[in-house]
């Protein structure tokens, strides 16, 4: 479904984002993308939607190869993928409701199928009496469970999660990644990028661990395959 192949990504100067990265994620996977700020959590998901292209090495998303996307194409998939950030990247002057059918509006779909679809993912993050809300009236947690119903609504087939929880107090974090775990349980893949080890350590999902842009372990494959990939 997703595969990182010996990705390279470097910019200017000689620094490097990543550095001979490979790893593949399932299909209804639950992967946690762990490791310190600046380890290339959020460069790997970037290569997943598009966001950048690596400077050595493949890229595929749902079969097809990222480098050979054309411009046109790129939107097409970022509406199979549901990507969610850890600044929640709301309209300010439209109600929860209105948010999410934005992520539909915008790909064309019939307007009397958006109704019932922003009413069914609001209800799925138990957001229903929220709906007509906007974002300066509920709190960090809920503003980041209409990110996440903006983020299902297209039905993606895996759901990408930059520090989602990086804004949030405890009881907040515990809630959205409740959620998190139930839409995977539903059958969709989830790739969490994360720097809570609490999170990590209570919850037993394949975990890989970025450090300075290379992957130092991965709990889906024995440590000799990490510590052996070739340079």
């Amino acid at each position: 479904m997703i595969t990182l192949t010996r990705v390279y990504k470097a910019y200017p100067k000689g620094v490097f984002a990543l550095r001979d990265v490979s790893l593949h994620v399932a299909k209804g996977e639950f992967v946690f993308l762990t490791g310190h700020s600046g380890a290339g959590k959020s460069t790997v998901l970037r290569m997943v939607y598009v966001g950048d292209l690596p400077t050595e090495g493949e890229v595929r998303v749902a079969g097809r190869a990222t480098h050979a996307f054309r411009p046109r194409d790129i939107p097409k998939l970022r509406r199979r993928l549901g990507i969610v950030f850890q600044d929640f990247r709301l309209l300010e002057d439209r109600t929860a409701e209105e948010n999410v059918a934005f992520a539909l509006e915008v790909t064309g779909v019939r307007r009397d199928t958006v109704g019932p679809k922003v009413a069914r993912v609001l209800a799925q993050v138990g957001l229903a009496a929220k709906a007509r809300a906007f974002p300066h009236e509920l709190s960090g947690g809920e503003q980041q469970r209409v990110a996440i119903a903006r983020a299902l609504v297209n039905d993606p087939f895996v759901l990408l999660a930059d520090e989602p929880t990086g804004n949030l107090d405890e009881r907040a974090t515990r809630g959205v990644f409740q959620l998190l775990r139930e839409i995977n349980a539903n059958g969709t893949a989830v790739v969490m990028a994360t720097h809570d080890l609490d999170l990590v350590r209570e919850a037993n999902y394949r975990t890989i661990e970025l450090e300075a842009g290379a992957v130092v372990f991965d709990s889906g494959v024995d440590d000799a395959d990490v510590a052996g990939a070739p340079a």
